[in-house]
């Protein structure tokens, strides 16, 4: 069981074979199972696998129980939410950037996790100025090209991270890793670092 009130884990999933996938589709409910058939791409339908493992054994950790009795009840459109075991004001996110999976889950109250693959040759400033308007792109205009890109993936992965939140956030949280970007949003201060899990067996 967990010493913290927050779990902020992440999972590479490049490691990992079809047969792990194949077992990891096995922990799925009967509505993860039809969401999951419902992915066109193998990509998302492996990220919604580990994705689903990984929060399973956080809250498992989190919560002093097995992962495997961890019960979620899907929401469309958000992230699931614990039906088993009844753990109220707890709050839990996910998010996924290709190969990585990651989680966040806290006894503090709602959070928002988003993390984001860092790809040197996009056009940032493009793409801020059509997702965030011209105020923010000029910010990371007056940047230099070493810290515009870093600092345009903080700006992407808070917008979104304050998305699932689903409230107003008072707390960000931003975090760098090679070639990733995080941001975990709250509503409170929480004391908590990324940990990297490995995946292997899902039995």
């Amino acid at each position: 069981m967990a010493t913290t009130e927050t779990l902020l884990w992440l999972a590479d999933t490049a490691p990992l074979g079809e047969d792990w996938f194949a077992a990891g589709a096995a922990w799925l409910n009967e509505a993860e199972r039809l969401r999951h058939a419902r992915f066109v791409r193998a990509e998302r339908r492996r990220q919604f696998v580990a994705g689903r493992v990984l929060l399973r054994r956080a809250l498992g950790e989190l919560l002093g129980v097995a992962p495997r009795e961890v019960m979620l009840d899907e929401r469309p459109g958000n992230a699931p939410a614990l039906a088993f075991p009844p753990q109220p004001g707890l709050g839990l996110s996910i998010s996924h950037s290709g190969q990585w999976v990651a989680c966040a889950v806290s006894l503090s109250g709602p959070v928002g996790l988003d993390i984001e693959r860092i790809a040197p040759g996009r056009d940032v400033l493009a793409i801020a100025a059509q997702a965030f308007g011209d105020e923010p792109a000029e910010r990371l205009r007056a940047l230099g090209p070493a810290a515009r890109v870093p600092a345009f993936y903080q700006m992407w992965c808070r917008h979104e991270a304050h998305i699932k939140l689903g409230c107003e956030a008072t707390h960000d949280l931003f975090h760098e890793l090679p070639g990733l970007a995080l941001v975990l949003s709250s509503t409170r201060a929480l004391d908590v670092q990324p940990a990297m899990m490995n995946m292997a067996g899902v039995d």
